[in-house]
């Protein structure tokens, strides 16, 4: 049956029909499934879930635009004060939670999910003109890692920016949106489509470009101060670590020391160790 409507200030829309074609972005979701392009989100669409990413949107705290929201009906009035600071016009779309689960095609326990406009990237010399930290990540397939990279990017560095290379899963994925607590709606990122040969593109910029290893004549950690106040840090996957061709376009290898018997630290970890020393070898006089 067609859904019926409601119309109040805050442009709710209420639905009873899973089917029903206005919420089809939200339908059958994935972790790693994204929205097709259509004709009125040309870019493609991303899907966020939980109170605290979508508030980004409510809180204008994303670079993204938002399409609309589909929330349990049961938490409208607990949520309707932050609902209010969504744009003008976002329709809002509630739903019992049986129709709700039937919809995304599998409980739904945060009750809140929106969907995103994917804007046109900027040209990554401008990224980085912007930019005085920098991420470069070279197969990171996992989730939940690149998720957390956003996380500790936002957390630990002033003008975060996140370079991909092509084998890396995309950050607005909805798993890596939720780990990242929506700061990859916040942070810019973009994709390094010739790898490895557009990390030329960082020293033309004026980053000093290091690389996390193991080497054993990698300079340690505690021992390193950055020869620019502008970083980029590359990070490997766990296991394969950074390829050859990554390794030779930095400019040095730096390694955290471990206790005998570690061979690795999980990426994120890593990541977080490294943007420290960051910012604190610039802040040492």
């Amino acid at each position: 049956m067609p859904a019926h409507e409601s119309t109040n200030a805050l442009n709710t829309i209420a639905i009873d029909d899973p089917d029903d074609p206005r919420i089809a972005a939200y339908r059958s979701l994935r972790e790693n499934r994204l929205p097709k392009p259509t004709d009125d989100a040309p870019h493609g669409l991303f899907i966020a879930e939980g109170e605290k990413v979508v508030r980004r949107f409510a809180e204008g705290a994303s670079r993204f635009e938002l399409a609309s929201v589909l929330l349990a009906e049961s938490r409208f009035e607990r949520d309707r004060p932050w609902l209010a600071g969504l744009p003008d016009g976002t329709p809002i779309y509630l739903a019992g939670r049986p129709v709700m689960d039937a919809i995304v095609g599998f409980p739904i326990h945060r009750g809140v999910l929106a969907a995103g406009l994917r804007m046109p990237k900027p040209p990554i010399a401008d990224l980085l003109a912007e930019a005085q930290t920098v991420l470069v990540l070279e197969g990171l397939a996992n989730h939940d890692n690149v998720g957390g990279i956003f996380r500790v990017a936002a957390a630990l560095c002033q003008k975060p920016l996140v370079l991909l290379d092509p084998t890396s899963c995309d950050p607005l994925y909805r798993k890596a949106i939720r780990v990242s607590m929506g700061h990859a709606l916040a942070v810019p990122f973009a994709r390094l489509p010739d790898w490895p040969n557009g990390l030329a593109e960082l020293a033309s910029a004026g980053f000093e470009t290091l690389a996390l290893g193991l080497a054993g004549d990698a300079t340690p950690m505690h021992g390193w101060r950055p020869s620019s106040d502008r970083v980029a840090w590359l990070l490997g996957a766990e296991g394969p670590g950074l390829s050859d061709a990554a390794l030779a376009a930095a400019d040095a290898v730096v390694r955290i020391d471990m206790e005998p018997g570690v061979d690795s630290l999980n990426v994120v970890t890593a990541a977080a160790i490294a943007l420290h020393g960051t910012r604190s070898a610039l802040q040492r006089p």
